[in-house]
């Protein structure tokens, strides 16, 4: 049996509205195996289900000359409520149209639960006419606590992280080594460590081709070493005028190479939070990947976190990902002025992170800035298997308590 994934639990509560369901994420992350969690608990319920794959080219086309093709497929039963799974919708010439077609005119009759391998497509072909139709659910690939599920640790998993024992801190420390040196891919985490740089080889240099490919991309090459060079650059500003000299194309391909690295949910680019400052100035956003495993493939480095010569980076990027299980992504900012004074994180207006390796070098008066013009914002400072709870009298915070 597959192990349970947060967003199926989530999408529970709306198996019963009448709502389109989304699932759109990264490939491999885990979107299939989602339908199928939902599917199973809903006919042990004795529920009606149909599950299609759109990447069988015949039932593709069927349902292109026709949204109620449909039904030449599937045998509705008329007396009951059917749940009908579509997995890769995408590939539909007009997914919105069909979708809109059969939630006016059989929503009575049917639920549509559909999954979708990039954003990218969903953007694109998804019009108005889905609004109020649908409810969309990101699918990203495993967080630390999912980690911890996979790993067979499901008491840890569920714990409150700062009020663990020794031996259970000592326990979380270990599997937090491996998640932020392998990310979080299913696949990758159920494999041997042998065979994990291979798994994400394969997911790098395979499935992000067909976002490429189905991208339109023509340089991908340029593509591939713009994904190297964000990598060595996480938590950087990023800069589309100096990349696309680096790489010698225009301003312009860097920008859609990037639209395109962020709706197939391989990057994230955050904004600086602006307040009441006018030094605050800088437009440009940072850079961060959306698995920990995938960051560290285009970096070329599988080293153990204490072994890194990246560890700042590295954990920048962990805390990152963090953050993102308990906001919305554009609700992730950072603090930055022209004299550079930074802050890492800004979350939601309410709370900041600066991220330390070694906490003991934070210099309070490096802020003093901040502090001033943000009083009411609560600060923290983030590092990595860290034993003291404070420093200069700021909460200190392992990145898994985040």
């Amino acid at each position: 049996m597959s192990i349970i994934r947060d967003v199926t639990i989530k999408s529970r509560k709306y198996l019963e509205t009448d709502e389109v369901l989304l699932f759109t994420g990264a490939r491999q992350a885990g979107k299939t195996t989602i339908l199928k969690q939902i599917q199973l608990e809903l006919e042990k319920q004795k529920k009606v289900c149909h599950f299609l794959n759109l990447e069988d080219p015949e039932y593709l086309d069927i349902l292109n000359k026709n949204p109620k093709n449909l039904f030449k497929i599937i045998p509705i039963d008329p007396a009951k409520k059917n749940y009908i799974f579509i997995d890769e919708i995408q590939y539909l010439d007009n997914p919105s149209n069909f979708l809109k077609y059969l939630y006016d005119e059989h929503r009575d009759k049917i639920k549509l639960l559909c999954s979708g391998s990039s954003s990218f497509y969903i953007d694109k072909k998804f019009k108005d006419s889905m609004v109020g139709r649908k409810r969309i659910f990101n699918v990203r690939t495993l967080s630390f606590r999912e980690f911890l599920r996979f790993k067979k640790e499901e008491s840890l998993s569920v714990a409150d992280f700062k009020k663990l024992t020794l031996s259970e801190k000592e326990k979380i420390a270990l599997h937090y080594g491996e998640y932020i040196v392998f990310g979080g891919y299913p696949r990758v985490v159920l494999s041997p460590r042998e065979e994990k740089k291979e798994n994400l080889r394969e997911i790098a240099y395979s499935y992000i081709k067909k976002d490429v490919y189905e991208a339109s991309v023509r340089q991908e090459e340029i593509f591939f070493k713009l994904l190297k060079i964000l990598a060595f650059q996480t938590g950087s500003l990023v800069n589309a005028s100096e990349l696309a000299n680096t790489l010698g194309v225009s301003k312009t391909a860097i920008e859609n190479y990037l639209y395109i690295m962020r709706k197939s949910f391989h990057i994230s680019l955050i904004s600086p939070f602006f307040g009441n400052t006018r030094k605050e100035l800088t437009k440009m956003p940072k850079v961060y990947f959306c698995d920990l495993g995938l960051r560290n493939f285009f970096a070329g480095s599988f080293e153990p976190f204490l072994a890194r010569k990246d560890k700042g980076a590295l954990l920048e990027n962990a805390v990152f990902r963090q953050l993102l299980e308990n906001y919305d992504k554009d609700e992730i900012k950072f603090w930055r002025t022209i004299s550079k004074h930074e802050v890492d994180f800004v979350a939601r207006e309410e709370n900041a992170y600066e991220v330390k390796v070694n906490p003991e070098k934070f210099k309070e008066r490096a802020y003093k800035a901040f502090f001033d013009n943000y009083p009411d914002i609560n600060f923290a400072v983030v590092s990595f298997d860290t034993k003291k709870e404070s420093v200069n009298g700021h909460p200190l915070l392992n990145a898994w308590e985040v």
